[in-house]
C-alpha cells in the first residue's frame, strides 16, 4: 500500500531507483568538473613553468654575453633570443616565479624588463678588482721596510690603548726622531704594565712577556719599523722582567719593573742628552761659524746652551728639500739672537761650507763599524765638509749604539712612505762611513768612530 507525503501520492517503486541514479550521475558531474578544471590548470601550470626555465636559462646566457662584450649596446645572438623569450613570455602570461632572494614574487613583464637593464648595463668588473693599486718596490730593495698606518680596527685585541695611540703617531711621523720614539714607546710600556693582571696558574716573568708585551712590540714594528734604540731598551726590558722572582707578588713586581723604566729614561735619555749638550755647546768658540742640516733636537738644544752662555757665533742652516723641518729651527735660533743663514736645500752646499768653520750634526745610531746613520743628506754634508777640511762632529746618545754593521745606505733604511711612486722612491736614512767623521760625543766622553765596539763592550759590563 502506498504511502503519501503531505497530502500527495508516493511514486512507485520502479520511478524511484532512476529518479535516485539521475541526482547521483548530477553530483558526480559536478564533482567531475573541478577536477578536470584543476587539471587543465595543472597543465598549463607546467607548461608555464617549463618556459619559466627556459627563459631563465636564455636571460643568464644573455647576462654571460653581455658581461663578455666589450660593446653592449649592441646586441648579439644571444641578446636577441633573450629579448625575444623575453617578449614571448609576457605575451603567454606565464604566471608568477618565486625569487629565492627576497621571497617576493617576480611577474614575467618584470623579469624580461630586467633582462633588457641587464643589457644595457654593459660588462661587469670583474669581483677581485683592486680599486687602490699602491706601486710596489722592486724586488731588489723588498728587504727595506715602510711605514704604514693601520687602522685601529685591525690591530691585536691585547694590545693596550696606549700603544694604539702611539702606533698612530709612529706611522703618520707624528713622533720622528729616535729618543722620542724611544722616550714615548716606555712611557706606554709603564701604562701596559700599569694595567697587567696575572692569570690565575700563571706567573708575571712568565706570562707577560710572551701573551701581553709581544703584541704591543708587534704593532708597534707593523706601524713603523723599530729604531735601533727602541730594539736595545726592548731587549733591556725583557731582560729585567725575566729576573723578577716567580714569588713575587704582581704590585711588587709592577712596581719594580715602572721604577727600572723610569731609572732607565732618566740616566741613558736625560741625563745623556744633558752631558752631550753641554759638551757640544762647549765645543763653539767666539766667533764660530756652525753649519748644521735640518733640525735635530741635540743640535738645537747645544746651540742654544751656547749661546746662553754670552758666546757670539753663526749658523748656517741647510734644510731638507722634502720635509723642511729647518725653518723651526732658523726661527728659534733667530729668536733667541743667533744670526742664521738659512739654505733650503743642498744646492750650494760648497758655497755654504766655505764660510763654515764646524760641521755639527746628529745621528739615528753608530754602527759597529764606526758608520753614521743619520738623515737622508747627512752623508753628503759630512763627506764635502771632510774633502774641504772642517770638523764634522756627530752628537748620539750610547743607547743609539747597535752591534751591527752597514757599510752602505741600503743594508738598514726606511722608505718614505710619502714619496713612492712607480718612478722611484726616497729613502729616509744614510749611511756615512767613519772616515768621514772627526769626533762622536755621546755621554760617556768624546771619541772617534772606530771606538764604537769599545762603548758598547763598557755597556755590557755595566
Amino acid at each position: 500500500m502506498a504511502t503519501t507525503v503531505a497530502g500527495q501520492p508516493a511514486p512507485a517503486g520502479g520511478d524511484a531507483a532512476p529518479e535516485g541514479n539521475r541526482k547521483k550521475k548530477t553530483a558526480a558531474e559536478q564533482k567531475q568538473q573541478p577536477s578536470a578544471a584543476q587539471s587543465e590548470a595543472s597543465g598549463e601550470k607546467k607548461l608555464s613553468n617549463a618556459e619559466l626555465k627556459k627563459k631563465a636559462k636564455e636571460e643568464k646566457a644573455a647576462r654571460r654575453a653581455a658581461a663578455k662584450s666589450s660593446h653592449p649596446t649592441t646586441p648579439g645572438p644571444q641578446q636577441g633570443a633573450a629579448a625575444a623569450a623575453a617578449s614571448s613570455a609576457e605575451g603567454k602570461g606565464a604566471k608568477a616565479k618565486l625569487n629565492k632572494h627576497d621571497g617576493h614574487h617576480l611577474s614575467p613583464t618584470a623579469t624580461a624588463g630586467h633582462a633588457r637593464s641587464v643589457l644595457r648595463s654593459g660588462p661587469l668588473p670583474p669581483a677581485g678588482a683592486a680599486r687602490d693599486v699602491k706601486p710596489k718596490v722592486p724586488e731588489c730593495f723588498s728587504h727595506l721596510s715602510m711605514a704604514r698606518r693601520i687602522a685601529m680596527t685591525h690591530a691585536d685585541k691585547d694590545v693596550n690603548p696606549a700603544v694604539l695611540a702611539l702606533g698612530q703617531h709612529m706611522s703618520t711621523f707624528a713622533i720622528s726622531d729616535s729618543i722620542t720614539r724611544l722616550e714615548a714607546t716606555l712611557l706606554a710600556f709603564k701604562k701596559v704594565i700599569d694595567s697587567y693582571t696575572t692569570p690565575h696558574g700563571a706567573t708575571f716573568s712568565r706570562h707577560f712577556t710572551s701573551h701581553v708585551l709581544n703584541p704591543q712590540i708587534e704593532y708597534l714594528t707593523a706601524c713603523r719599523p723599530m729604531c735601533f734604540s727602541m730594539g736595545n731598551a726592548i731587549r733591556w726590558l725583557k731582560l729585567q722582567i725575566s729576573k723578577i722572582d716567580i714569588d713575587l707578588p704582581d704590585s711588587d713586581a709592577k712596581k719594580l719593573l715602572c721604577q727600572s723604566i723610569d731609572n732607565f729614561i732618566r740616566e741613558r735619555i736625560a741625563l745623556a742628552d744633558f752631558v752631550i749638550v753641554k759638551t757640544a755647546a762647549d765645543m763653539v768658540d767666539d766667533g764660530e761659524v756652525v753649519l748644521t742640516y735640518a733640525r735635530h733636537h741635540l743640535v738645537e738644544r747645544a746651540l742654544l746652551q751656547a749661546r746662553s752662555a754670552g758666546k757670539r757665533f753663526r749658523v748656517i742652516l741647510v734644510d731638507d728639500a722634502y720635509e723642511r723641518v729647518g725653518i723651526q729651527l732658523a726661527k728659534t735660533l733667530a729668536a733667541a739672537g743667533v744670526p742664521v743663514t738659512y739654505a733650503s736645500d743642498l744646492g750650494a752646499l760648497r758655497a755654504n761650507l766655505r764660510e763654515a768653520t764646524l760641521v755639527l750634526t746628529a745621528a739615528e745610531a753608530m754602527f759597529s763599524n764606526g758608520a753614521m746613520y743619520a738623515r737622508a743628506g747627512t752623508c753628503d754634508i759630512a763627506t764635502a765638509a771632510t774633502d774641504m777640511g772642517l770638523r764634522v762632529v756627530a752628537l748620539c746618545e750610547s743607547i743609539n749604539f747597535t752591534e751591527r754593521v752597514s757599510i752602505d745606505s741600503l743594508t738598514y733604511n726606511e722608505i718614505d712612505p710619502e714619496r713612492n711612486t712607480e718612478d722611484g722612491f726616497r729613502l729616509l736614512f744614510d749611511t756615512t762611513r767613519d772616515k768621514y767623521i772627526s769626533v762622536v760625543v755621546t755621554e760617556l766622553g768624546n771619541t772617534s768612530a772606530k771606538s764604537v765596539p769599545a762603548i758598547l763592550r763598557k755597556l755590557e759590563e755595566l
